[in-house]
């Protein structure tokens, strides 16, 4: 077929355009002799400007529809699970409460400016996907949730949480600009990244299924030990979240960077080993003794200098004070209930949970243990290694007693008090029967008062 005569299309007559020679339209470019054909066009002719409507409103159909279709499509959450590196963040995405809703309506602001945005800076994702498989998705500072997204559902106005438990001023927070995601960072993905489970060599683990056993409910929550960090700071004239990188999990992949950087300045190592222990050592006593502060605090025997109270009742609505802990003699007499029901103690008095951050975890340990509760058997042994480590009993276990009163009477007296093995046991949580070594195992005593150091032969029921 010979070229299109766009002239003849528009009913322009031939003999209106100056002739051309073959060697004049080889010289002039099909660009310009397409241009040059339009503009002698007859635009006062209406049936041409009818024409022109009617190939223009097709050619918008054909671009924005294709547009409009590629950016449906790329807003799926099946377009996101089509990559394989994906497969942990669908997973878990389709085993939470916001599986109704599409991945774009939390990560990407609303507004169409924003989306077309995002598609451009996605271009690298793309180019990540061809050239290799990332080893870890991880969410950055820059595309961190806004409270924008979470205020399209949510209200601001909430005081309770939905549990019914936790007194929260959701608005007053917003209105200090803290991020929604500083407290619920892991409410769609349970904090994967964090705890280490979403590497390229689990990812064939990730199904629906195992998506609901590893969706713990303590991820899925706001962190305790994430509300007293932000408190503790706050109190401290602080604020927190005006660092980006506080309102994120960590970045596991920006860790390892910082280890190798670490060393590749390993030359002088003698000199910076002995300042780096000793400063260890003095950042774990400061760590221990801000830690003891709180929960001092949380139980309301400190309260000066406190801008916003981290006693229990203050954020929790349904969590009391048990009546047995208000008798008298409770902090002397709790021994034998703290062995008998460790595990009910552990739920408010457990280290972990005054922690920031999250350790690592094992995917396939976690998908056999799924979340099932392990029961508990009375172990004098856990209820003293408990004592001696956990930073909540050793608040109180790194005092002296009032029961052993002054120290030469308690001397002489406390026989009567150490007359069974069972008696011996709660003497045993805060004392070593024998020198501890410096290589022991063991948890330290929080006391280096030990039996043998008076009783150098030993005791009447060693001997029978």
């Amino acid at each position: 077929m010979g070229r299109v005569n766009l002239v003849a299309i528009w009913g322009k007559k031939n003999k209106d355009i100056d002739p051309e020679s073959r060697e004049d339209r080889k010289k002039t470019g099909l660009i310009r002799r397409l241009w040059q054909k339009f503009r002698g066009i007859d635009w006062k002719n209406p049936v041409n400007r009818w024409k022109l409507l009617f190939v223009s409103l097709v050619g918008c159909i054909v671009v924005f529809g294709g547009g409009y279709g590629v950016l449906t499509m790329t807003n799926s959450p099946t377009f996101c699970a089509s990559c394989h590196e994906m497969a942990p963040e669908y997973s878990t995405f389709t085993a939470s409460a916001h599986n109704q809703i599409s991945c774009v309506q939390c990560h990407i602001k609303p507004g169409f400016t924003n989306m077309i945005t995002h598609k451009m800076k996605s271009m690298k994702e793309v180019y990540y996907h061809v050239t290799g498989v990332p080893e870890q998705i991880v969410q950055t500072e820059e595309e961190a949730v806004s409270n924008e997204n979470c205020l399209q559902c949510h209200s601001k106005n909430r005081l309770v949480t939905a549990s019914g438990d936790l007194k929260v001023n959701h608005k007053g927070h917003i209105e200090e600009d803290i991020p929604c995601i500083t407290c619920h960072a892991g409410v769609v993905h349970a904090k994967m990244a964090t705890r280490g489970i979403n590497v390229e060599e689990v990812r064939g683990e990730w199904t629906k299924e195992s998506a609901e056993k590893l969706m713990e409910k303590k991820y899925l929550r706001p962190n305790m030990g994430t509300c007293i960090d932000c408190h503790d700071k706050v109190n401290n004239g602080e604020k927190p979240w005006k660092d980006p990188a506080y309102n994120v999990p960590v970045n596991p992949e920006e860790v390892e960077k910082k280890l190798e950087e670490n060393d590749k300045d390993a030359t002088k190592e003698t000199a910076k080993e002995a300042t780096s222990e000793a400063e260890t050592t003095e950042a774990a006593a400061a760590s221990n003794a801000k830690t003891q502060d709180i929960i001092l605090q949380a139980i309301g025997k400190q309260k000066k200098d406190v801008k916003i109270s981290m006693e229990c009742e203050t954020c929790h609505k349904q969590t009391e004070i048990p009546k047995t802990h208000k008798n008298v003699d409770w902090g002397n007499n709790h021994g034998g209930t703290a062995i008998q029901q460790l595990d009910k103690c552990m739920n408010c008095h457990q280290d972990s949970k005054w922690v920031r951050e999250i350790p690592k975890e094992d995917i396939v340990s976690l998908l056999k243990m799924g979340n099932q509760k392990v029961k508990y058997t009375p172990n004098v042994s856990l209820a003293k290694e408990q004592a001696r480590t956990n930073k909540f009993c050793s608040a109180c276990h790194s005092d002296r007693p009032e029961s052993h009163g002054d120290s030469d009477q308690w001397l002489t007296s406390h026989a009567n008090k150490a007359k069974t093995k069972e008696m011996k046991a709660e003497c045993f949580v805060c004392h070593d029967r024998e020198k501890p070594k410096a290589d022991t195992t063991n948890a330290k005593a929080p006391t280096d008062v030990y039996c043998q150091y008076c009783h150098r032969t030993g005791f009447k029921d060693d001997k029978k």
